[in-house]
């Protein structure tokens, strides 16, 4: 009965997530010809040329940008949220859910009428004396949309573990003598990783793959590896390198999840502190 309940959703694995996976996989190792379809290796060659590797660089470091300043931030609001001293802690949540309910498209149009020539915090600058900056169509506005975007999904998971802490292992360091700081570095930090780590993962993961922000907020003037992707299946059409593209994004991001994973597996046993 258990393996029965489990079919439709092997069904839809296989539609969904394996036979597009070799497809993928399929359309990167060959090439159309005037001899027909070939298989070669010659999509990755060029996707390893320096201007596509430079696009990829660009996309890492915008994404551990984005994250940093969403853990930076997000970190302390997750920890004041879930101290017992604070009251409004489903007011706040309720902040950071409310535009997650929205469309991911309408909240970042929403950031174009902001970040405009004539946006409201230009016309706050020019209220208050001070020259118009050029903030839209930079990579300022796409770290901003992606903050802005993601930063739910590093808050939130913090906040989950540190609301689920044993308070009795916090009273038992500062029996011991351990000060503010000492109890939050040795104790309240490294038992809050496994949060801290998945807070990262959902921040990180969609961060190296947009291209609706980078399109809407960075213009032509910045470009992501989404962005080429998207390009080569919706406007140029060459599939192939697409696909080869598609598979180097996926090799880093499990490679990615890969590292996380380990850091996550020593801080539940203790190994890192």
């Amino acid at each position: 009965m258990k393996k029965a309940a489990a079919y439709p959703y092997i069904v839809w694995m296989g539609l969904f997530i394996i036979i597009p996976l070799i497809l993928v996989l399929y359309y990167s190792v060959t090439k159309t010809t005037d001899m027909g379809v070939v298989f070669t290796l010659d999509n990755f060659k060029r996707a390893f040329e320096p201007i596509y590797l430079s696009v990829l660089f660009d996309s890492f470091i915008l994404a551990v940008v984005s994250t940093a300043i969403c853990f930076i931030v997000g970190y302390p609001v997750a920890y004041i949220m879930a101290s017992q001293e604070f009251r409004d802690r489903s007011f706040l949540i309720f902040l950071f859910l409310v535009p997650m309910w929205m469309n991911f498209l309408l909240r970042t149009y929403a950031w174009l009428t902001i970040l405009e020539q004539n946006g409201f915090v230009n016309a706050f600058l020019t209220k208050v004396g001070l020259p118009k900056i050029e903030l839209l169509y930079t990579e300022y506005a796409v770290v901003l949309g992606m903050v802005y975007n993601f930063i739910p999904f590093m808050i939130l998971p913090i906040y989950t573990v540190l609301k689920k802490m044993d308070k009795s292992i916090i009273e038992a360091a500062q029996d011991l003598g351990a000060n503010s700081s000492e109890v939050f570095l040795r104790v309240v930090f490294p038992m809050s990783l496994p949060g801290v780590v998945s807070g990262i993962t959902m921040v990180f993961l969609p961060a190296v793959t947009t291209f609706v922000i980078s399109n809407l907020l960075g213009g032509n003037k910045t470009q992501l590896v989404g962005n080429i992707i998207e390009q080569q299946f919706l406007l140029v059409s060459d599939w192939n390198f697409g696909s080869a593209l598609s598979v180097i994004l996926m090799v880093v991001i499990l490679i990615t999840m890969w590292i996380f994973s380990r850091v996550d597996n020593k801080s539940e046993g203790g190994a890192l502190f």
